[in-house]
């Protein structure tokens, strides 16, 4: 091969960062299978902090989408995908339900998209 690629491929140190990084990842979630197989419960000072991995991951993923700038303040605030995001958040505040959530923000999705905004 040539180009840069084909050298990346070829190189022994490429091999050996990859194989490093592949075995301290498969440690880690070894080493987390290994211990909560070992113990009878979480640890309530655990359990405390891991009941906010969910919202922080979903955040994440999340908001940048519906929060990215637009090129003016009204066109920001007249983006489908926030009033989506604005809808199915105030479904899963009021409701608590993940479907209920989902369904509401795809359906005001589709319809700004499709038929307001169209």
């Amino acid at each position: 091969m040539t180009g840069a690629l084909g050298g990346l491929i070829a190189s022994p140190r490429a091999w050996v960062a990859i194989l490093a990084i592949g075995a301290i990842t498969y440690g880690i979630r070894l080493s987390f299978i290994h211990l909560f197989g070992r113990i009878d419960g979480v640890p309530t000072r655990l359990q405390r902090p891991l009941r906010y991995v969910p919202p922080a991951v979903l955040a994440a993923l999340v908001l940048p989408d519906l929060v990215t700038p637009r090129p003016s303040v009204a066109a920001t605030l007249l983006d489908e995908r926030l009033i989506a995001g604005l809808v199915a958040g105030a479904v899963a505040w009021r409701t608590e339900d993940v479907f209920a959530t989902i369904a509401s923000g795809m359906l005001a999705l589709w319809l700004f998209r499709f038929v307001v905004f169209a």
